[in-house]
């Protein structure tokens, strides 16, 4: 029982925002359960735990990734041996998704099939994978460059938009950027990559309107910067600055509230990545100015794991040098430490372009 509540808090932080696809992820989750019976346990109370928080707070996409995570675990803790293995579970879910998705003829589902990676297949639920295929098809056949859907999860007060466009390496930043300038701040954001280079992701944003037609318009408004920044017509920082100064609310909504911030840069975490944790107050457009400032210090970011805990912003980021290697060098890994301890610090930063 101490052990449960000593560690209740470290599967739903390592499910959330870790890559669950990054062997060094599961054995180091593995070294903390030591056992099947206290991971079964510890997953029950982590259930009940994020349960019970609220209405909303629980849903298909934490349950897929608790369950991906038990699963991934299994073996290193059985010594190999797992009831279901990983490609037993890959097959499994691309088998439900062709029972529950019978629109399309057989070769163009093997064909969809085939553009994501397994990773998609183990963490997505099956009500969005079906969202995302019919998206993915109507967009394509609208021949859009870009596409973006919006829904809305009532019980989480959010509004979801899911953009599809062709992988960039400042495409995350962009998006955030976009969403800043609409004055749009993101509590989480789940971002895949398909096989043949197209980005999918999907980012939750804190509603605005009471109207789901006024949220959808905000969207659109969203969608259409997205294009104009990718296309060289608008400048990003500059806008972002226009939004925040325009905003009265924001110095007092910051000074409410005091919460230290905290950067971990380590290669613990990953055998291929060098893996940046922050945690800090969350703002307006801070997930626009961490993904500016990391792409600034010429690093690539390979995923990241954006989660929002009240007034506390928690992102993760998986990153590489220009050459796709770790950050080894202690100077540099203090130089990055120091650039983003100093941006969360800085409340006065969402006002300024970026540097």
């Amino acid at each position: 029982m101490a052990w449960l509540v000593e560690q209740h808090l470290v599967m739903s932080t390592v499910a959330q925002s870790r890559d669950l696809s990054d062997r060094k992820t599961i054995e180091n989750f593995a070294a903390v359960v030591q056992s099947v019976e206290q991971m079964k346990l510890l997953t029950i109370l982590t259930t009940a735990d994020i349960r019970g928080v609220g209405p909303g707070v629980w849903n298909g996409w934490k349950a897929q990734l608790l369950r991906t995570l038990y699963y991934e675990t299994e073996p290193v803790l059985t010594g190999g041996f797992s009831e279901v293995n990983r490609a037993q579970r890959i097959a499994a879910a691309q088998a439900e998704f062709r029972r529950a998705f019978t629109e399309w003829p057989e070769p163009q589902l093997n064909g969809y099939i085939a553009r994501h990676y397994p990773a998609y297949w183990l963490k997505v639920d099956i009500e969005r994978k079906i969202r995302h295929a019919r998206f993915l098809q109507a967009s394509e056949q609208a021949g859009h460059k870009l596409a973006i859907n919006v829904g809305f999860d009532e019980a989480r007060g959010v509004t979801e938009l899911t953009i599809l466009a062709v992988d960039h390496p400042w495409l995350l930043s962009i998006i955030a950027g976009a969403c800043a300038s609409a004055g749009a701040n993101i509590v989480d954001a789940q971002i895949y990559t398909t096989t043949d280079g197209r980005a999918l992701d999907t980012i939750a944003i804190s509603r605005e309107y009471d109207r789901d037609d006024d949220e959808g318009r905000r969207a659109t408004r969203i969608g259409d910067m997205i294009e104009d920044v990718l296309e060289g017509k608008v400048r990003l920082p500059e806008t972002v600055a226009k939004r925040a100064s325009s905003s009265s609310s924001n110095k007092a909504k910051l000074k409410a509230f005091t919460v230290e911030p905290e950067v971990i840069v380590n290669n613990q975490w990953s055998d291929r990545y060098t893996v940046i944790e922050v945690s800090g107050l969350d703002r307006p457009g801070l997930l626009y100015q961490l993904t500016t400032a990391i792409s600034k210090l010429n690093l690539n970011i390979a995923s990241a794991h954006v989660a929002t805990f009240g007034e506390r912003a928690r992102d993760v980021f998986y990153v590489t040098d220009l050459l796709g290697a770790q950050i080894t060098a202690p100077t540099r890994q203090a130089a990055i430490k120091r650039a983003l301890i100093h941006l969360l610090a800085n409340t006065e930063a969402a006002e300024k372009p970026a540097a």
